[in-house]
């Protein structure tokens, strides 16, 4: 089996676009990809950073700092999410626009990939300035995006309601509305069933797929997942009723185990309450660096990046992990959990039910016409199950190990794309 063991430093380790870059060159290496269209995948083709005003309700003027990166669109329109946070950097962005080129082409649906994101704390900002600063946002990136061009989502502190004012944003710019210029709307602005819950349930899918890749039973199968958002709440609580036991939820702020298997739908409720995990009677609190290293079968990542580095990797004692965050695994600790013989679901593959039932809600939007949540969750399974074969049947033809076989194959069918479309001169 191939792994890949770059000589790095612990920033170059833990920085996204480093290690999105790493392991490109290394799966472009192993495709003897042509040099030409190598140089043309490996960076972004636009990214713009923007720099505007927004009035705060004390009536005092604050700049914020914006970017659009847009990685790939040689095989349709770029599609990303739009993050709110106070860390992110240009280098966080154009490392997740590349990603979702390489999501959309493993699940072959017909987008490119593009995120965006704006340096803020939303959690010490009003409803009012948080619809002030998406709004002229919005109008700083707008010629950019659109239905056949750049399709924003939610990400990180985004939700329905942020898509709704851009939405609302973009319309009112081209005098008509435009649902489909984002995915991850309200149900009555045009968003699909299912959106809400897709990444988690391809999380769902992705353990299902491992399993019985591996031969092992679900019943009994321990599960510890890291992150309670949308993600890890919604994968939890549709695996426990697949007969998973959930035995740790790990958050930001401290984690609970129980071995015995956690109520998640009680945990669910008592979140909403409380916005918080810790307290809850029905797990033991134990801190969250120790409950990742716990004995499992099926580790999930589901919050950020860089959670498994070189200094925990050793330590991992899961037999499967399912990424459903973007880039939880750097790419030392992929080398050191290949020694583990850990099973690997990569991040490209593992939390790609999001972006393919945007792709649902998009075409939705476009036809006028609006599936059953039935059709949605079907054909979503479909999908994602028919991408999990293929990975793994890549890995085990070209001897790599999963993550690098979805890099590989990614490549290659946007690689494919390019040289059919041809170069513009």
């Amino acid at each position: 089996m191939a792994v890949f063991t770059p000589t790095v430093t612990l920033d170059q380790e833990i920085n996204p676009w480093e290690a999105q870059s790493a392991r490109f060159d290394f799966a472009a290496r192993k495709l003897n990809l042509d040099e030409g269209i190598w140089k043309v995948l490996r960076s972004p083709s636009r990214e713009v950073i923007v720099h505007f005003p927004v009035t705060m309700d004390d009536g005092r003027i604050e700049m914020f700092t914006g970017f659009r990166v847009q990685h790939s669109q040689a095989r349709g329109p770029a599609k990303g999410g739009i993050r709110y946070t106070p860390e992110v950097t240009l280098d966080e962005v154009r490392a997740l626009a590349s990603w979702m080129t390489w999501k959309c082409a493993v699940v072959n649906i017909p987008f490119g990939g593009a995120k965006g994101g704006v340096i803020c704390d939303p959690k010490k900002m009003s409803m009012g300035e948080l619809e002030r600063m998406t709004r002229r946002y919005t109008s700083e990136i707008i010629e950019f995006i659109g239905p056949e061009k750049d399709v924003p989502a939610p990400d990180v502190n985004t939700n329905e309601q942020t898509m709704a004012w851009i939405m609302d944003t973009y319309s009112m710019h081209m005098r008509q509305t435009v649902t489909s210029v984002v995915t991850g709307k309200p149900l009555n602005l045009g968003g699909s069933r299912g959106r809400t819950e897709a990444t988690g349930r391809g999380v769902q899918v992705a353990c299902d797929e491992s399993l019985r890749y591996l031969k092992m039973p679900v019943d009994g199968c321990r599960v510890i997942i890291q992150g309670f958002g949308n993600v890890g709440s919604n994968a939890a609580r549709l695996m426990k009723e697949h007969g998973y036991k959930i035995v740790g939820i790990a958050e930001k702020d401290g984690g609970l185990f129980n071995p015995n298997g956690i109520d998640i739908h009680q945990l669910v409720e008592y979140k909403r309450r409380n916005d918080t995990v810790l307290g809850f009677r029905g797990a033991e609190a134990m801190p969250t660096e120790e409950l990742i290293l716990s004995e499992c079968e099926i580790l999930i990542p589901a919050a950020t990046e860089n959670v498994i580095t070189s200094r925990n990797a050793d330590k991992i004692r899961a037999r499967i992990i399912v990424e459903g965050a973007n880039g939880p695994t750097t790419a030392v600790a992929d080398d050191i959990l290949a020694e583990k013989r850990v099973f690997i679901v990569p991040d490209i593959l593992a939390n790609a039910g999001g972006v393919t039932a945007s792709y649902f809600e998009w075409v939705q939007d476009r036809q006028g016409y609006f599936w059953k949540e039935a059709i949605v969750n079907e054909q979503l399974e479909t999908i994602l199950r028919d991408s999990f074969d293929d990975v793994v049947r890549y890995a085990e033809a070209h001897n790599v190990n999963n993550r690098i076989a979805a890099y590989m194959l990614a490549i290659d069918r946007v690689a494919f794309t390019i040289k059919q479309r041809g170069l513009y001169a």
